[in-house]
């Protein structure tokens, strides 16, 4: 996509659509009932919290660039909540091993309440990760191709990268207290090369063609909703402390300030997991995700062609 072009797309996108100011009221109310509200309605706020502020943001970059995640993808939009439901799982069920996180709950919920609460609240990590990486597009910094190092491993290669993740995310759930960090980088490891061996979106694939944007969109996307993340958790109830060995001080909101250097392997976890589940579903990649390389090279050619 070729975000700095002043044409007839930007122009007529110049203001905001309506769904960014459905998602400026949802933020304003969610965020003030959550940290001052009464209960029991601050416990039910995180949810439209985050679905604001993927509408904001998603707003911002359809009124930058002419298209976003919500305009181009339509029906297909809610997948994006979908999918990232087994993953955060995947997660919660990692930190049964590492105990690097537990959550301060109002009162005791059975299990099918907390259930259903829980994977609404972890629906909205995947759309915000991509919404975040698809308005920072739009700026000048995170528009240009960044090019370095072509790292193209063979089959085998891939492979054994593979199973290298695999043993670094084993080795962090079996030796929790040494290996504890590993869980943010094995991960992708694991399924960013099995993603390029299928021909689904990797990164892989990317940096073999010398490619490090989506890298680097990525990781500041992680950043800036982790930010938000422990921000709007600093208040809350529900919320969730750390307990992280050796790194639990200095802090930033609830979260140590090391632990925000994970938030940039896990936005690429995020993009791996998602290739593999939309290539399971779908058996291809998605085309339409806005903030890739590929997607905006492609973009770039048919503007030119105009």
């Amino acid at each position: 996509m070729q975000f700095s072009a002043r044409d007839e797309r930007f122009q007529s996108a110049a203001l905001a659509p309506v769904w960014t100011w459905l998602g400026v009221v949802l933020v304003a109310a969610a965020w003030a009932v959550s940290w001052f509200g009464p209960p029991p309605l601050r416990y039910h706020t995180f949810f439209p919290l985050w679905l604001g502020y993927i509408l904001i943001v998603d707003g911002l970059t359809f009124a930058r660039a002419g298209e976003s995640l919500l305009s181009t993808r339509r029906g297909r939009w809610p997948l994006l909540f979908l999918l990232s439901v087994p993953l955060w799982w995947l997660f919660e069920g990692a930190n049964r091993f590492l105990g690097n996180w537990r959550y301060v709950l109002p009162y005791d919920y059975d299990p099918v309440h907390y259930a259903l609460l829980a994977s609404l609240a972890f629906s909205t990590v995947l759309p915000a990760i991509f919404s975040t990486a698809s308005l920072l597009r739009t700026f000048p910094l995170f528009a240009a191709p960044r090019r370095w190092l072509r790292l193209d491993p063979s089959p085998a290669g891939l492979v054994a990268i593979a199973a290298l993740g695999g043993g670094l995310f084993a080795a962090s759930l079996l030796l929790p207290r040494y290996a504890f960090p590993l869980v943010w980088v094995g991960l992708f490891l694991l399924l960013d090369p099995v993603n390029r061996l299928l021909g689904w979106n990797s990164l892989a694939a990317e940096v073999a063609r010398g490619r490090w944007d989506t890298v680097l969109v990525l990781w500041a996307a992680g950043l800036c909703c982790g930010v938000f993340w422990e921000l709007w958790n600093w208040r809350a109830m529900p919320k969730w402390i750390y307990e992280v060995p050796y790194a639990g001080e200095p802090k930033l909101f609830e979260m140590p300030l090391l632990g925000y250097g994970g938030y940039l392997p896990f936005a690429l976890e995020v993009f791996a997991a998602y290739g593999l589940l939309h290539g399971v579903l779908f058996r291809r990649a998605d085309a339409d995700l806005t903030f890739t390389a590929a997607t905006t090279d492609d973009r770039t050619v048919r503007d030119r062609s105009r």
